[in-house]
């Protein structure tokens, strides 16, 4: 589909940036509130996992089904039905009924992500005029994309300890975002030159990877599974082990553990053009297996300023191993298998950020919260560092 022509546009890529981290706040947005539904809806810390990962669910749906849909439909009719989603999804728990409200809204909010990941990234990139203004949007989409999800929590733990109704008070927040998201959207030049909406078929997409490069992709996808694990757990599980584990009760705090891994996130990927492409993705591997050390240090000595060492050096290994990933990725597909490749990678890694924390909160039921966070950092821990060594001895070409 070739780019429309960008004559007379009134916005560019800062307010297509202003609406991916709008959009992607409002999937992080309940992370410090789950202790406030369990105490409110008494549900153990399984269900508090399994209520995050229908999440995931729904990203994976949605890239599955729909993951393309931009090209043919347009960006903004995508990105507004991806900030429709995102308002639904706020109404779920702004009205919320119990723990079917709770699963709508995440599914929602997945559908909301899952559209918003591909067509809100090609969006910030299409709007940017060439030369290093290029190179500034993809950092742009970067951090909106990691920059939103780590605003989140921030702002929900901000609402929730320092003003009143904190189960309600952060979604009428980012509803009134979303409206601000939208106004900018219909005001975005359309990039699509024959977009069209009527007689758009959703068509599953297969996950295909061409044999060639199955190596290059199962140890790209195993570092981004460890990667994202470190991510559900700190968006899922961590507001637990802050109030139960370390006794820390301030929900402004435990936003702030959170947006801390995002923004180390942000700011390992950004790094990735001064360590190198060939480097990025061992590198990185290692760097992560240092955090899940912090992390489980954390657990064992109930140190909240270790928990904090660990999300700011987890996350920045999982940016710089990301980054490196898709680089890899992208560098060893041949052109016409790239976006499938591509699509089927972001599957492997949004699994990552489920499957291992349901598993963190079906063992809490067992041997206990800090226990099962032990596991989990030292399982992760072991893939990380069997990956990085793997790669250390066989680095990826270069693109």
């Amino acid at each position: 589909m070739t780019p429309a022509p960008r004559s007379g546009k009134r916005l560019g890529y800062p307010a297509a940036a202003a609406v991916f981290a709008i959009g992607m706040a409002g999937t992080t947005l309940p992370t410090p509130l789950y202790g406030l539904y369990r105490e409110q809806l008494g549900f153990s810390e399984l269900m508090v996992t399994v209520v995050f990962a229908v999440y995931a669910l729904g990203v994976i749906a949605t890239l599955l089904l729909a993951g393309n849909v931009s090209d043919e439909a347009g960006r903004r009719p995508v990105l507004l039905a991806a900030l429709g989603f995102s308002a639904a999804s706020a109404l779920c728990f702004l009205f919320e009924g119990g723990l079917p409200a709770l699963f709508a809204g995440r599914l929602l909010s997945g559908f909301a992500a899952g559209l918003l990941s591909g067509a809100a990234t090609v969006t910030v990139m299409e709007l940017a005029p060439p030369g290093r203004a290029a190179a500034r949007a993809g950092l742009a989409a970067t951090a909106a994309n990691m920059g939103g999800l780590g605003c989140g929590p921030l702002l929900s733990g901000l609402l929730a300890e320092y003003a009143p109704s904190p189960l309600r008070l952060p979604f009428v927040a980012h509803l009134a975002l979303i409206a601000v998201a939208a106004v900018l959207t219909w005001f975005l030049p359309e990039t699509v030159a024959s977009a069209r909406v009527r007689g758009l078929r959703l068509r599953p997409q297969g996950l295909a990877v061409p044999p060639a490069m199955r190596g290059v992709f199962t140890t790209s996808a195993l570092a981004a599974f460890a990667g994202f694990s470190l991510l559900g757990l700190f968006t899922a599980v961590a507001p637990a082990f802050v109030a139960e584990t370390l006794d820390v009760h301030n929900l402004a705090l435990t936003g702030l553990v959170v947006f801390s891994v995002f923004l180390a996130s942000t700011a390992g990927q950004a790094l990735m053009g001064r360590v190198g492409e060939r480097r990025a993705l061992p590198g990185g591997c290692f760097v992560l297996v240092a955090g899940l050390v912090l992390v489980g240090a954390s657990l064992l000595f109930t140190s909240l300023p270790l928990l904090v060492a660990g999300a700011l050096c987890g996350g920045l290994g999982q940016g710089l191993a990301f980054r490196g990933a898709v680089a890899a990725i992208s560098a060893a597909a041949p052109p016409e298998h790239r976006a499938a490749t591509v699509s089927a990678f972001f599957v492997i890694a949004y699994l990552g950020i489920s499957l291992p924390v349901v598993g963190v909160g079906a063992l809490t039921l067992g041997i206990g919260l800090r226990n099962a966070g032990l596991t989990f950092s030292a399982c992760v821990l072991a893939l990380a560092l069997g990956v990085g060594l793997y790669l250390a001895r066989r680095p990826p070409a270069p693109r």
